[in-house]
Formats: C-alpha cells, sequence, structure tokens
C-alpha cells in the first residue's frame, strides 16, 4: 500500500504586532497667567492696593497701586515699605509674609489686598 503523505498545512500564526505605545502628549496645563488686583486693604492711614503678575501659577511680580502718603511720615515708611512688601511676596509665593516692622498699618493692607489678589488668581 502505497502512503501518500498528507501534506501539512502551514497555517502561518498571525504575528502580534503590539504598537509602541507613544508617551501621550497631554498638553501641559500653563496654570494660571495673568494681572490681579486686590480689593485695597483700609488701613488706619488709608487703602493699601497690591497687583500681582502671575505666569505658570507663579507670582513673577507685585506692585502697590494705592498707599499712604498723606504725610511726610507716611512717604518716608512706605519708600522702604513697599519693596521690601514685595521682596516679601516673591519670596514666599504666597499672603503668608512678614511684614514689615515699623510699617505694620501698611503690612497687614498688603496681606489684605494680596490675599484678594490671589484669590481671584485662584492661587
Amino acid at each position: 500500500t502505497k502512503s501518500t503523505p498528507t501534506p501539512t498545512k502551514s497555517t502561518p500564526t498571525p504575528t502580534k504586532s503590539t504598537p509602541t505605545p507613544t508617551p501621550k502628549s497631554t498638553p501641559t496645563s500653563a496654570g494660571v497667567s495673568g494681572t490681579f488686583t486686590g480689593v485695597p486693604g483700609n488701613t488706619r492711614f488709608g487703602p493699601v492696593q497690591v497687583q500681582i503678575t502671575v505666569v505658570n501659577n507663579k507670582i513673577t511680580n507685585a506692585t502697590a497701586l494705592v498707599y499712604p502718603t498723606q504725610s511726610f511720615r507716611d512717604q518716608q515708611i512706605n519708600q522702604q515699605a513697599i519693596p521690601y512688601l514685595i521682596q516679601e511676596t516673591l519670596a514666599a509665593q504666597s499672603a503668608n509674609i512678614q511684614g514689615v516692622g515699623g510699617a505694620s498699618y501698611t503690612s497687614q493692607g498688603w496681606v489684605d489686598s494680596l490675599q484678594s489678589a490671589l484669590t481671584k488668581a485662584g492661587l
């Protein structure tokens, strides 16, 4: 008896090509950016109003728009206090600052207005 070899079907096994996972290009959420003005913080000697500039949730600048200047003493105190308050704000990146000795009213008005500006910015 003749034995005929049975042809074996060679079924190609499907090769699974697993796609190389590409890193998702999630858009980097830029964070909050803009200029925000706080409500004036009222002090015994007059209002203090702060404006902050924010870039990607970071305070990059702070300015006193309004502060007591009625008397020579007000001018003298605030001429020294405002730059220091700006410096503290940029360093702390919040309203949690020390304030300036000898300028406690201005410091408190600054903090109040700064907190308002930060709230407006959502920070």
